[in-house]
This record gives C-alpha cells, structure tokens and sequence, in this order.
C-alpha cells in the first residue's frame, strides 16, 4: 500500500485505466442509454458500478483534474481555478503548469513505486500538473507532434496512433488521448493511465443531438477495447454542463465589474473569472463563479449585498466561507465569491469577454454548484468493503482512484 495525500492506494494489480470525461454532465449518459448508443458503459451498470459523485468547486478544469489525480480538494493541492489574481503583485495570471501545486499526485507516487504510469491529456494547459514528478509517460494530444522523449518520456506519438495531432477545436482530440490510451495499454509501455479528455463537444452540444450522441458512440467503443485488454477502467467527470442562452439564444451573463461599478463608481472592484483558459472559443470565458476584489476598503458588506440581489445570482458569500464550504486554500481566495444559477454565467466587463467564436450555438458552460453532479463509473464490481462505502460516504470525483485500485480487487 502507498500513502499518497491522507489514503492509502494498493498498487494495480492489473492494467488500470482512469477516464475523465471532461464535462460528461449526467444527462449526457441519460440520454445516451435512453437511446441505446452506449452500451458498453450502460453494461456497467450490472457488470460493474454506475453511479454519481461530486466534483470540487469551482466547477472548472484545473481544480478538479488535479483533485481527481491528487485524490484531494483543492484545499490540499492549491489549485483553484485556470486563472487566478496574485494579491501581492496584483498580477492576473493563467495557470498552465504544476508550480503552484501543494502536493503529490497518485500518479507521481506511483511512479516513483515502481509502476509504469502514463497521464494523457487533450489540453496542453493541463500536462505540466497532472505529469508533474512523474516519472513515466505525460504529453498532450493538442501538442502530440512535439513529444519528446526527455520531456514527455514518449515520442512519435503520431506515429503510435496512426494519425497527426488533431484540431484542438474537435471531438478528435478527445479520442486522440483514448486511442493513443489503448496503444500503450497493447504495448504494455503503461499500466496505471490516467486520461483527460476536452469539453469541446458538451460545450456546443446537448444531449441527444447528433454530434453528442456521435462523439458518445466513439468513446464507448473505446471503453470497451479498454474492458476487452483486461483492463479495470474508472470514468468521471470534472464538472457538469448547462445551458446558459436567454431564450433568443443570446448568452445569459452578468457583467458583474460593470454593473457594481454603475453603484459603487469606477474601479470599485476587481472580478476575476477563474474559467479563463486558452480556449475561448468553448466558453467565452464566462462561467457560472467568479471571484471578487474590493479595490476600494469599508465596502465589502454592502458589495455583496448588492451582488446578491441581481437576477440569476444564486450564491454570494465572503472567501473564508467559500474557503471553508468548498474544501478551497484561503490564501488564493477573493474578497467574495459570486455563483450564477443554473442558467446563468458572471462574467466581469464586456471588453473582456470574446464571445464570436460562440457564433453557431447556444453558450453552454458550468462553474457553479448546479454543475457538480458528475458520473462515476467503474468496469468491474465493487468489493464489499468500497459497496458499503459507497452506500455511506459522500462519493467525490476524486475517489475514482481510491475505488479503481482498492474496490475493485
């Protein structure tokens, strides 16, 4: 047994294969079993575990897939957002590599144990945390024609899958990860993956619709080469998915720097939107949580207040107590915290805010609690020990690990 971050984890007896499936809301696998095109992971059901979990919040990429391959909230690994204020420089920054991170990963411990490891990823802003002191395999399907072997322990990865390195705007570089997955797996060059894949596809498409039910068909079929290699294959989820249009399809947000600003004066407060990442085009940037900087002191109550007030604002509530609710380092934390409703994103100044790459489809986006609920799946049955925990404990997105190695032997 290896103690990695507060649990102790049983090394693989068998080829272990982790699957996030990034912004796999639950309705996604609703209607896809309703429809019949999933069989594989509908299998699961009785041939394995099929049930839901929580994610961490904010509902974003970065906090949960280092929740997920730390086994840990973001309160012990450091990592709350894709993008983050420094109070001390008063510098916006993006985060797209390991250094603020707090902790060991599972795959980083495992690594060192002996274990051949390998963390595939679609996006290229999440590599240098989740294949950080690894000793293994890491590089991403958005840059697989640069790997290197010193750098990502691997090269000719577009040799390994028999096809170039996909458009970082497509459902292929999802299915680039799992297939570059399945070649190490019949290689035997991995046997504990981990593999993250892009919201690229739930973020344009809803349940049911053709591209969705499509790009679902191609990774159950993926899964069940994973099943048929003898693999134990674990799925989840970083967040949920939600429909954030106004009913003339325009996205629903509030420009929350802006509008206090028109109560409270110019440079009132700082809104920091922690979704921000490289790919704008998903989102636009505008998710469901935001942070909030007072610039101005004394006004902090009043503030919040006013925030709370504003139509499609679920949530107000100061950092500390976000800190404390959401399992959150209260170091990085704002002032306050702002959670949009279902149907509804923050965002903090129009300026800032590019949203033509929207052009086409209804902005769908999360962020917020009403996109915590997430699948989590495993292949095979639950021994007795992890059903009964299962029946008792809160399951989190970052238990995936802890169930795939220790429940299911």
């Amino acid at each position: 047994m290896i103690d990695i971050n507060g649990c102790r984890y049983q090394k693989p007896s068998r080829p272990t294969v982790v699957v996030c499936l990034d912004g796999c809301d639950p309705a996604y696998l609703a209607q896809g079993i309703q429809d019949g095109i999933i069989p594989t992971l509908a299998s699961f059901r009785d041939a394995g575990y099929f049930g839901y979990a929580d994610a961490v919040l904010p509902t974003f990429t970065n906090p949960n897939n280092v929740s997920i391959v730390c086994g840990a909230p973001p309160q012990v690994h450091g990592i709350s957002g894709n993008y983050y204020l420094d109070r001390e420089t008063g510098r916006e920054i993006m985060i797209t590599d390991g250094s603020l991170m707090r902790c060991d990963t599972i795959l980083a411990r495992m690594s060192r144990c002996g274990v051949s490891v390998a963390a595939i990823t679609a996006k290229d802003k999440l590599r240098k945390m989740l294949g950080r002191n690894l000793s293994g395999i890491s590089f991403s399907s958005e840059r697989a024609d640069g790997a290197m072997l010193a750098e990502n322990g691997i090269e000719n990865v577009e040799r390994l899958v028999g096809r170039p390195a996909p458009n970082p705007y497509s459902a292929d570089l999802s299915l680039y990860v799992l297939d570059a997955g399945l070649r190490l797996l019949e290689r035997k060059q991995a046997e504990l993956l981990y593999l993250s894949l892009s919201d690229f596809v739930q973020h344009a498409y809803a349940p049911g619709e053709p591209a969705s039910n499509e790009f679902l068909c191609a990774v159950d079929a993926r899964v069940k080469e994973f099943v048929q290699l003898g693999a134990v294959v674990g799925l989840v989820a970083d967040h949920g998915m939600n429909d954030k249009a106004k009913p003339d399809g325009t996205p629903n947000v509030i420009y929350l720097e802006e509008e206090l600003e028109g109560t409270f004066g110019e440079a009132a407060v700082r809104v920091i939107c922690p979704i921000t990442d490289p790919f704008v085009r998903h989102h636009g940037a505008l998710g469901s949580f935001v942070r909030v900087y007072l610039r101005k002191s004394g006004e902090l109550e009043k503030i919040m207040q006013a925030t709370a007030k504003m139509p499609g604002v679920a949530i107000v509530m100061t950092g500390e107590e976000a800190a404390r609710r959401f399992e959150l380092p209260s170091d990085r934390e704002g002032d306050f915290v702002a959670l949009a409703d279902g149907h509804t994103v923050i965002g903090s100044r129009h300026s800032e805010h590019d949203l033509s790459g929207l052009a086409g489809h209804r902005l769908r986006s999360h962020g917020g609690l009403m996109e915590q609920r997430v699948p989590f799946l495993l292949s095979c049955p639950l021994n007795k020990e992890y059903q009964a925990i299962a029946q008792t404990r809160r399951l989190r997105n970052f238990h995936i690990f802890e169930f795939a190695l220790n429940g299911t032997s």
